[in-house]
């Protein structure tokens, strides 16, 4: 009996803290973004409104530190959520708190890395492993191959070159790599996207990951030549990883194809499977579609560029 007690105790002491039926517990991340071309405050209220409309997650948003300041009243409870969704473009982070995060991975815990929090920590090797692949802040070579589709096949190019480019915002399509995967599942095989940045020449380890769909970089705007990574999946320990390079602006992030990507990747993080449905009105492989609602929270921006996508939905 007492052996048996005990078991119990210890069942109940190492349990996973998230009751089942639950809403997903999400840290929203965000922060530092190394100059003015990332609105990080406003974007993160378009992501916090996409997940929450779900009714699947609770978001708690926290604004690191800039790498100059102070840390020492910055100690997020890593375990008390089940993602991470990282809206952060930050150079540098404490050592301490690097191993905190590394041992929240490693353990089982989820990330979702959009767009320009593919550029943050350089010189940190394990949180370049958990994004794959990552652009700027001076990484070259040294960060790891360029990964890119050339011929319907997964290409590492270890050319010397610096990390990190795209042309001018225009539209342009996102075709399924991996159409089975649960965050694509049910979804088109190729769709529009609204005018967005394309990055291109991206570098890392690329140890794990999993390509979910690409983009064309075209020459005639300033591109590769390359199908580039748009959507990945890394695997890092125990933890779950969904990186998109979409959503530079309010206008990228109101686009249909972003946001059904975006809520069914977190929870992908989060739980390891997708219970999201394809929404309607989603893109097709010819035509945009994207949210008014969300897109005129920044009319400022997406005015302008609502004219260089006429095929609107």
């Amino acid at each position: 009996m007492k052996r048996f007690a005990l078991a119990v105790f210890l069942s109940a002491l190492f349990a996973a803290p998230f009751a089942a039926g639950a809403p997903i517990r999400v840290l929203l991340l965000d922060g530092e973004s190394g100059g003015t071309y990332h609105n990080w405050r406003l974007t993160s209220r378009v992501l916090r409104a996409e997940l929450e409309e779900t009714g699947l997650f609770e978001v708690t948003v926290v604004s690191a530190p800039a790498s100059s300041g102070d840390f020492s009243g910055f100690k997020p409870e890593w375990s008390r959520y089940q993602v991470v969704v990282s809206n952060l473009d930050s150079p540098e982070w404490p050592e301490a708190l690097r191993a905190e995060f590394e041992r929240y991975m490693a353990g089982g815990g989820g990330l979702v890395v959009v767009h320009a929090a593919d550029n943050a920590f350089p010189g940190w090797a394990a949180y370049n492993e958990m994004i794959g692949i990552g652009g700027w802040r001076n990484r070259t070579e040294k960060a790891g191959p360029m990964w890119y589709f050339e011929g319907g096949k997964q290409v590492s190019d270890p050319a010397p070159g610096s990390a990190g480019a795209h042309g001018a915002r225009l539209p342009f399509q996102v075709v399924a790599r991996e159409p089975e995967h649960p965050i694509l599942k049910g979804l088109p095989a190729a769709w529009m996207h609204v005018p967005d940045e394309l990055y291109g020449t991206l570098r890392g380890p690329g140890k794990n990951m999993t390509v979910l769909a690409t983009a064309h970089s075209e020459p005639a705007n300033h591109g590769t030549g390359h199908d580039e990574p748009i959507l990945m999946t890394v695997a890092y320990g125990k933890g779950r990883v969904f990186h998109t390079v979409l959503g530079h602006d309010v206008f990228g992030l109101s686009c249909v194809g972003f946001i059904a990507t975006f809520q069914r990747g977190t929870e992908w993080a989060a739980t390891g499977k997708v219970t999201q449905k394809a929404p309607a009105g989603f893109p097709t492989a010819k035509t945009v579609s994207y949210r008014a609602d969300l897109a005129g929270m920044d009319p400022e921006s997406s005015m302008g560029l609502r004219a260089a996508a006429p095929a609107q939905k």
